[in-house]
């Protein structure tokens, strides 16, 4: 088989090492890769959002199975532009992705079919979230309603905070667009727990578990990111919690979404938070996310091609998902100054300590070759990525293994998994 997968970060790297791992696989293309996924893909200069040029591509490099990554392709019809082109992708649709593309749909959706979830009131006019603001109760939650690479979230402790936050979000445009229309959230409090499930529009199949951390610093202290390192899986997501959640908020949101005439196949990200009141949904994403695929598909035994085709084809009942009796970390090794301001351009070194070493992944994220060099392009550099039979087992490798990459201005959290110290 030869495969296309598009995107070019830490999540499409994950991908890409699963995908290079299947004995059905001959040959592995990337639209637009990075300098990691170029060792095991030929990457193509194409954009995520060229359409036309990525099914062309398709059709005339006879490519058998398209796998679309990002959100903002997914968002915007990719996989409708492939099935239109007569080709196989792997992803929802627009008016499935729409789950993360709106997060008024999301929450209308969930209010409608009874999914549990924060309360909250959708707003398009300023002025009137404003008003609402003088009488809500603080800390409270604003939310962009449309894609702004993760970060448009604002938690707000104070009157004076949530009005900045609107005039941030809602005047200033500051996440673009996106900032339209407004969702203002009850703030919840309690361990937060990613789930990524495969989906075939009727069966949904959770992986393991995993938790993120979106904060800048060290403590969740700092700006909300793209997120700054995760672990797998969750301590905290028991069986009766995982039982509990694929009745009432997986296979309800398959079941909402089917009856709304939005059949979603593909990866379906639940991002959970256990409040001493239950479990409640904080967001839906329509892809894998990012940097959870980093710990998730390293510990995954099935053959990924095989679980693309049974979603795509409707036979998602007849797949058992298998995943390592262990445990990993990713801890992101960021551009100092991200997410707001940083330099790029540096030469990384210490990238051939992972080549023989089993257990230890070094997933790139904002990479790029430059005269034959790899140089940090972007923000989140690198997820350096560690197995062990325990989770703080994990987490001692996948710092140890920070030890081995060098390039100016790196920068990363040093609490990536504290909390299963804790314990």
């Amino acid at each position: 088989m030869k495969i296309l997968v598009v995107g070019s970060g830490g999540r499409e790297h994950a991908i890409v090492t699963s995908i290079a791992g299947s004995k059905r696989v001959s040959k592995i293309y990337c639209a637009p890769g990075n300098a990691g996924i170029s060792r095991l893909a030929e990457c193509v200069d194409i954009g995520v959002m060229e359409f036309d040029r990525l099914t062309a591509f398709a059709k005339e490099k006879e490519i058998d199975l398209t796998v679309v990554a990002p959100d903002d392709p997914l968002v915007a019809g990719a996989v409708d532009a492939f099935e239109a082109a007569g080709l196989r992708v792997f992803g929802p649709r627009a008016n499935a992705a729409i789950i993360e593309g709106s997060k008024a749909f999301s929450k209308d959706l969930m209010k409608k079919y009874n999914i549990p979830t924060a309360a909250y009131e959708t707003f398009e006019d300023a002025e009137a979230a404003l008003a609402y603001l003088e009488k809500a109760e603080f800390p409270i939650v604003l939310k962009a309603d449309g894609l702004a690479l993760g970060k448009g979230v604002l938690i707000c402790n104070s009157l004076e905070e949530a009005k900045a936050g609107v005039k941030e979000i809602m005047l200033d445009k500051h996440f673009g667009s996106a900032g339209n229309k407004m969702v203002i959230e009850e703030y919840l409090t309690g361990r937060e727990v990613s789930v990524l499930a495969f989906c075939d529009g009727k069966t949904i199949k959770t992986m393991t578990s995993a938790q993120d951390h979106k904060r800048a610093k060290d403590g969740d202290k700092g700006l909300n990111t793209g997120g700054m390192g995760t672990f797998s899986p969750s301590p905290f997501y028991t069986d009766e919690i995982a039982e509990f959640c694929q009745k009432e908020i997986y296979q309800k949101t398959m079941d909402a979404m089917r009856a709304e005439g939005r059949d979603f196949v593909g990866v379906l990200f639940t991002g959970l938070m256990l409040t001493d009141k239950g479990v409640r949904v904080l967001e839906f994403n329509a892809r894998f996310g990012d940097p959870e695929a980093q710990v998730v598909l390293p510990r995954m035994k099935n053959d990924i091609v095989d679980v693309f085709d049974a979603c795509i084809d409707g036979r998602l009942d007849e797949v058992e998902l298998e995943f390592e009796d262990n445990a990993a970390v990713c801890v992101v090794l960021a551009s100092d100054g991200y997410p707001v301001s940083y330099e790029k351009g540096f030469e990384i070194k210490g990238l051939e300590q992972f080549d023989d070493k089993d257990g230890y992944y070094v997933f790139h994220a904002g990479t790029k070759l430059s005269e034959g060099k790899t140089v940090t392009n972007g923000g989140r550099v690198l997820g350096v990525t560690a197995k062990g039979d325990t989770l703080p087992e994990a987490r001692a490798n996948a710092y140890r293994a920070t030890e081995w990459i060098d390039f100016e201005n790196k920068y990363m959290r040093h609490d990536i998994g504290k909390a299963i110290d804790e314990r």
